[in-house]
């Protein structure tokens, strides 16, 4: 606010006090709040409250806002720095400036802090599920080393290579030099190896395991820092498995379902399409001895007579294929396999087959077919 502007106002507010009237004012209701002492009145034709224009008021907005009736801008001073020694001119800073001055400090302060987080930086031994062992013989393998470190914890998953995450030393020439590190899923795995496995015996050697601490050489360069690759992987993603305590069937989903051929002549569902439904329920209700059947597919086309039981366990396939296999069905005997996940036996029909199928349907509807 300039002082210009500034005159301007203290007038009109002077103006306006000047000309309120005594007995009008008294009429008016007034409020005092109780916080900072504000006297507030009632404007009837604005309809709200509003400070009180008197003295009291311009002598409050002259020490909060720092202006003279003649419009230049001062700083307050407190009586007892007055009396301590002689006044030293102080600058008032606008708003704005203070604002400035603050954004410029507050990004000064998070590049240092930047600048202060780039660097190596050291894994707190609570959070540190690595171990690293020492003394083993030059002739351990990787898949041995698994074997044994897997004794005392889950071993973390690579996320990328989906392998464990350990890892054999070797010197310039690619041999065994006799130590290796293991990280686990859990920390707590690394204390029960320390415990059950250092200073013990493997094939001859006394070994040596401890946590394992990471010694970073030169110095930190941002530059050389790997890029993220597009493809995130979340950290511990399919870890879970390996913590429950839920037995897991590796095998496909492919080989709980079995394949019967020879169950049917195609021809017979074109006079009777209605056969494809029984045969469907007889079959359900056959292989429902051996287990849950989840789904039952006639491929009606297929020239091989082919059907398909999606059972809900392996155990259910398993036990219906011997049982099946070579059995006499309807009149025919049948075959069954497994299936190999890949073979579709799905025939698609031609337009020339719907055509004459479809004059086939009208005859039986019309009873020309028996």
């Amino acid at each position: 606010m300039n002082s210009s502007s500034s005159k301007e106002f203290l007038q009109e507010l002077k103006e306006k006090a000047k000309s309120s009237v005594p007995e009008v004012a008294e009429e008016r209701q007034t409020y005092v709040d109780p916080t900072d002492g504000t006297v507030y009145e009632w404007d009837s034709e604005k309809r709200g409250w509003f400070p009180k224009v008197d003295e009291d008021f311009l002598a409050s907005y002259q020490m909060n806002y720092g202006f003279t009736p003649d419009g230049e801008q001062t700083a307050t001073v407190s009586s007892d720095s007055q009396a301590a020694g002689p006044h030293v001119p102080q600058t008032v800073q606008s708003q704005d400036q203070k604002g400035e001055k603050e954004d410029d400090q507050g990004s000064e302060s998070k590049k240092k802090k930047r600048k202060a987080d780039e660097g190596w930086f050291e894994v707190e031994g609570s959070k540190n599920p690595n171990v690293y062992v020492s003394g083993l013989p030059q002739d351990t393998t990787e898949e041995e080393f698994i074997e044994m470190m897997s004794k005392y914890g889950i071993i973390m998953q690579d996320p990328e290579t989906n392998k464990p995450k350990v890892k054999l030393y070797r010197d310039q020439n690619g041999q065994i030099k006799g130590d290796g590190r293991c990280c686990y899923l859990k920390r707590e795995s690394v204390d029960l190896a320390i415990e059950l496995l250092d200073e013990s015996d493997y094939k001859g050697h006394t070994i040596h395991v401890e946590q394992a601490t990471f010694h970073l050489k030169g110095d930190y360069n941002p530059a050389l820092k790997k890029k993220k690759k597009n493809k995130k992987k979340k950290a511990g993603k399919g870890q879970e498995k390996l913590l429950d305590w839920v037995e897991r069937d590796e095998r496909k989903k492919n080989e709980r379902i079995i394949v019967f051929k020879n169950m049917f002549d195609a021809k017979d569902f074109e006079k009777n399409p209605l056969l494809i439904t029984e045969l469907r329920d007889d079959m359900k209700a056959e292989c429902e001895k051996f287990g849950e059947v989840r789904k039952v597919i006639v491929f009606d086309r297929n020239k091989e007579g082919v059907c398909s039981v999606a059972f809900a366990t392996f155990e259910g396939a398993e036990t219906c294929l011997p049982v099946m296999n070579g059995r006499w069905f309807a009149g025919r005997r049948i075959t069954a396999e497994k299936w190999d996940g890949k073979t579709n036996f799905k025939v698609e029909e031609t337009d020339k087959q719907k055509e004459e199928r479809l004059d086939e349907w009208e005859k039986y509807l019309a009873g020309e077919l028996d």
